[in-house]
């Protein structure tokens, strides 16, 4: 009979202090800033269902990098972004884009265990794709979080009234003469880039509670939209960073106390919500 337990770690501030783990966290704090920042427009816009998709329409790309021995993630974010760009086209209404990602989910799925089964490798990988493997973030990895994190702070400095407006107010938005279909293929086309950073933190099966559930929190403690977005990428600092620490402490994945930290603050956050209004 197995028996699980959860050891304290003496060394756990020497943990902290290799190598491995600064990359831990400065990829982190990356993943933060582009979640908190597109988990807002992400709820506001009703494309959830489409976010947690993308992470798994990129699987095919990453084992089928395996395949070919390209980086995982380039493979992951080249199937995001083309299927990003499919639903983003495909579906203009809420309700187009539930019918446009659940359709290019299945076969995206059924493509990506395809490509495992064609190599012992991927199939080796699909561990990390699955649940995520934030120790192991390369220098090379944060260099480009960064990068990214800068080009999405600038396109949202360009695009970010029309991009509010059409995610508040889509038919309101198009009288006034905002580009619906141009703003919704540019939103889905970053959340790829988003979802391609966040994956090796969590994977693609937990990516939600770094994309939305922080955001979900910030929307019920913040009252305007830039304060939420602020609001949202702190609380997914703290649930990763918290992880980190959590799980040098007490050795155990790291993705599975990110994961628990981000669903407690929502929780708590929900349950605080509701005691006042009910006062």
């Amino acid at each position: 009979m197995n028996h699980i337990a959860f050891s304290f770690d003496p060394q756990w501030t020497q943990t902290l202090s290799m190598p491995f783990m600064h990359n831990a966290f400065l990829a982190g704090l990356c993943i933060a800033i582009a979640a908190g920042a597109m988990g807002y427009f992400t709820i506001a816009r009703h494309s959830t269902f489409a976010a947690h998709a993308l992470a798994h329409i990129g699987l095919p790309g990453a084992t089928g990098a395996v395949l070919l021995g390209l980086p995982v993630s380039l493979g992951l974010g080249a199937f995001a972004l083309m299927g990003a760009l499919i639903i983003g086209a495909l579906g203009k209404r809420a309700s187009q884009r539930e019918i446009a990602t659940g359709t290019v989910l299945a076969f995206a799925t059924g493509l990506g265990l395809f490509f495992a089964r064609l190599s012992s490798s991927a199939s080796q990988q699909m561990q990390s794709i699955l649940f995520g493997s934030i120790l192991t973030i390369t220098n090379d990895q944060v260099i480009g979080f960064a990068i990214f994190d800068i080009l999405l702070v600038i396109i949202l400095a360009v695009i970010y009234r029309p991009l509010l407006f059409s995610s508040l107010d889509e038919q309101v938005a198009q009288a006034k003469g905002v580009p619906i279909a141009l703003m919704n293929v540019l939103f889905m086309a970053i959340m790829a880039g988003v979802i391609t950073i966040a994956v090796p933190a969590v994977g693609t099966l937990l990516i939600f509670a770094l994309v939305v559930t922080p955001a979900a929190t910030a929307n019920i403690i913040a009252a305007s939209p830039l304060k939420a977005m602020v609001t949202a990428s702190v609380l997914c600092l703290v649930s990763i960073w918290g992880g980190l620490v959590l799980s040098a402490m007490f050795p155990a994945p790291p993705s599975f106390i990110i994961v628990t930290l981000s669903t407690l603050m929502w929780a708590i956050a929900r349950g605080a919500s509701s005691i006042h209004h009910q006062r």
